[in-house]
């Protein structure tokens, strides 16, 4: 396992990239939701950031540019390895509570809008009853109104009422969001953003040196593994 020595990163400085917040949201969600089998290979990651449901905008991502979004979020003491007695290979697990110090709704909360995007308080609230208990829509909503007047910056931000829609919805502060990107352009040019929900999203990253070498030394690891497995079916049999 990875040391937790090094600092949490400064919250008011980072911003994600929507894969990055699809890798982390997808790291709280399976806790939440799977934790049989949490923290997450990266082909579960994978599969996770790529699963058609509980997602928007949907992705078609595969293991490099996964691969590259864990290094990001490593470099940003946000992820960090996990490696347990009998683990079979490299697993991975947030630290999000550690960079964000916030109470489980908020994560909850928070995780949700990275993994669908801006959502109503109400359909927020209920998304968020699979991850943690609940309470009802006034202190939801005052969990809400907490997150956008933190001392340390706000984690949300309620977004204008659109044309045809009955309430306004929120959207978070962590990541760069292409669908509120979208609401904010919508109120100055009158289009409509609705279609961008349900489009899928191809994502290219440039990556630092110091992350290719990492995912160089991983590559690596994980041929060795399989030829010592290869080796090991052979010499049973097998």
């Amino acid at each position: 396992m990875e040391s937790n020595a090094a600092a949490a990163p400064e919250t008011n400085d980072v911003v994600l990239s929507p894969l990055e917040a699809r890798v982390l949201g997808c790291l709280i969600e399976k806790e939440a939701t799977t934790p049989d089998v949490y923290p997450l290979s990266l082909n579960s990651l994978i599969n996770a950031c790529n699963q058609k449901n509980n997602r928007a905008p949907l992705m078609s991502v595969g293991e490099e540019e996964v691969a590259a979004a864990i290094e990001l979020l490593r470099a940003k003491h946000l992820v960090t390895l996990f490696s347990g007695a009998g683990a079979r290979s490299v697993k991975y697990r947030h630290k999000f509570t550690e960079a964000w110090p916030v109470e489980p709704v908020a994560v909850a909360l928070l995780a949700e809008l990275m993994l669908r995007g801006p959502q109503t308080a109400a359909g927020l609230r209920g998304n968020c009853e699979r991850l943690v208990a609940i309470p009802d829509l006034a202190e939801f909503e005052a969990v809400l109104n907490d997150l956008t007047t933190r001392g340390s910056g706000a984690l949300v931000r309620k977004l204008e009422r659109q044309p045809g829609q009955k309430e306004a919805r929120w959207g978070q502060l962590i990541a760069e969001d292409p669908v509120a990107g979208a609401l904010a352009s919508e109120q100055s040019t009158g289009g409509s953003a609705e279609g961008g929900r349900s489009s899928t999203v191809k994502v290219a990253l440039t990556l630092p040196p110091e992350a290719e070498a990492r995912i160089a030394t991983l590559e690596t690891q994980v041929a060795e593994l399989k030829a010592e497995l290869a080796r090991l079916r052979e010499a049973l049999g097998e």
